[in-house]
């Protein structure tokens, strides 16, 4: 009997899910809407309850219209932002809102209300933060701890679980209370490789009490992803999904890592494969960048290494931006023309982005040539800080070169020259690891924002390295089907699963000549357009109050 596998990916803002079968083919997805609240003071929550409901209607319609019944399901995989979920021993939600509602029990991966306990840990010099490249960030999770503790006692105190979203998840789904090596290892600071907390880095920071209690709150038990997950699905969970109890869970993934599973196993034109030598870059509300190795490489300002992270066995540094996919939304509708724009777009069903997208293939089918549309226009995308190379978390966007020009041709110019500068951000992190010893030979990009052959092309020709694409339309879904796939035992591994369930597509190369040396010009000015809001912002400091 033929076997299927689900996949669920939970983002910033949907819930969704994939069925595939053994060879990695999409049958059929669906997905729901998911409820994000914004609060003064960079707050974002989310509701796990609200979460899991629209998983279960996502995959109930997923599985009905791919045409197969639940029994066919051999395996589930989940991924989903690094977001911070508390809850009690029985999966009620705990607020962690100012706003007192319980249901609001999630904060998300953006939220930087933790800021400021990001930087007092940061100025601690701990030897833990060597593996998260430094810094430690205000999206990771225990500057959320601590500011949870500090602002919100009672519930600090009454959760018996943190749990980073794809665990809960994965919790729900099983009872199990086991931890993705991928989330705790990325996001927490648990020691992959030495198969460890460091307790004296949570005394030191003022969350001893987890150390205290056997870190039995964050997870002492840390599986690889893939593994399987207790006894699979429960009666209760399955009634939820409307699948059959006992299907096999394997541990989860964070939702960019999922699409680097998804799209690094494909072989190439000489059959190679090997993700050492590949870079995944997933492009979407933000934009991570994932390279594997075998050695631990330390990269300042660059996120890692972390040990079995991603790959089982081998390490993994990750960098890129917390505004990608967002940064070009926001930079767009600053526009006097974006209102005539979206109205079109409304009047094609399409959304702004892809109408300006489109707009741009037309006025310049040569997407190598695309870079002319930018004109004078420079764009320096950091609205929400600079994530790596510079773990800059107060870094903010630059636009030079405007005029009075109000009409779309100046939008379409704007927008080819934020994604321009969405690529230099990618080349600066790449020229960073290639000064720390790692070279790559191929881009392989996934993601909502990656879906565009312009802004594959302008990622080739930005890097000066070849772009290709996984041959499927949800790598992400694909990824985490792939972790259901290795629970269930039908492949022996997850990298087996990763060979046998993905293949490259379209490969886009970088442009040469005149074409190339403009964007060596423009790669030059975005390094300087950084310099000088750094000098900005220091001479406001110094600036007598």
């Amino acid at each position: 009997m033929a076997r299927f596998f689900v996949g669920i990916d939970v983002g910033t803002g949907s819930a969704r899910a994939g069925v595939f079968d053994e060879a990695g083919t999409l049958l059929a997805s669906a997905k729901r809407p998911i409820t994000i609240w914004h609060e003064p003071g960079n707050i974002v929550e989310q509701s796990s309850e609200q979460i899991w409901q629209a998983v279960c209607e996502s995959v109930r319609e997923a599985v009905a219209a791919g045409g197969i019944q639940p029994s066919a399901v051999a395996g589930i995989g989940f991924d989903a932002t690094c977001s911070l979920v508390v809850v009690t021993a029985d999966g009620k939600p705990v607020s962690i809102s100012p706003s007192g509602d319980a249901n609001r029990n999630i904060i998300v991966w953006m939220d930087h209300r933790a800021a400021g306990e990001a930087a007092e840990i940061n100025g601690g010099q701990h030897e833990v933060l060597r593996y998260v490249g430094g810094h430690i960030s205000p999206e990771m999770e225990t500057p959320k701890l601590l500011w949870l503790k500090r602002h919100l006692p009672r519930s600090f105190a009454e959760a018996d679980h943190f749990f980073d979203l794809v665990d809960y998840l994965t919790f729900r789904a099983t009872g199990s209370l086991s931890r993705s090596a991928c989330t705790v290892t990325c996001k927490w600071t648990y020691l992959a490789h030495e198969n460890r907390w460091d307790a004296a880095y949570f005394k030191a920071i003022g969350l001893g009490e987890l150390a205290d209690e056997g870190f039995i709150r964050i997870g002492n038990d840390i599986v690889d992803p893939g593994s399987p997950l207790a006894s699979g699905l429960t009666r209760k969970a399955a009634a939820d999904l409307g699948l059959m109890p006992g299907i096999p869970v394997g541990a989860g993934l964070i939702d960019a890592h999922a699409g680097g599973i998804g799209t690094l196993g494909g072989e190439d034109a000489e059959g190679q494969a090997d993700v050492r030598n590949r870079l995944a870059y997933i492009f979407g509300t933000s934009a991570c960048s994932m390279a594997s190795s075998e050695r631990p490489v330390f990269v300042d300002g660059v996120w890692g290494p972390y040990y079995s992270s991603m790959v089982p066995d081998l390490w993994l540094t990750e960098g890129g931006q917390s505004s990608a996919g967002a940064a070009i939304d926001h930079l767009v509708t600053m526009h006097p023309a974006s209102v005539e724009a979206r109205a079109r777009a409304d009047a094609d069903g399409i959304s702004l982005v892809a109408w300006l997208d489109r707009e741009a293939t037309r006025l310049c089918p040569n997407l190598t040539r695309a870079v002319e549309l930018a004109g004078s226009v420079h764009v320096l995308p950091e609205f929400m800080g600079n994530r790596s190379p510079h773990a800059d978390p107060d870094a903010r966007a630059v636009i030079a070169g405007l005029g009075l020009e109000t009409d779309i041709p100046s939008l379409i110019s704007l927008f080819v020259a934020g994604l321009c500068g969405i690529g230099y951000g990618l080349r600066q992190l790449l020229d960073k690891l290639s000064q720390n010893g790692m070279v790559f030979d191929l881009i392989i990009a996934s993601g909502g924002a990656a879906q565009s052959h312009l802004v594959r092309q302008i990622l080739a020709d930005t890097t000066n390295l070849p772009v290709t694409v996984a041959d499927t339309e949800e790598p992400v879904l694909l990824g985490s089907a792939m972790l259901g796939a290795a629970a269930a035992g039908r492949y022996g591994s997850l990298q087996e699963a990763m060979r046998a369930m993905s293949s490259l597509s379209t490969l886009y190369r970088p442009a040469e000549g005149t074409v190339r040396e403009m964007h060596d010009h423009r790669y030059r000015a975005f390094g300087r357009l950084q310099d000088v809001e750094r000098q900005i912002r220091s001479d406001r400091r110094t600036m007598p109050s």
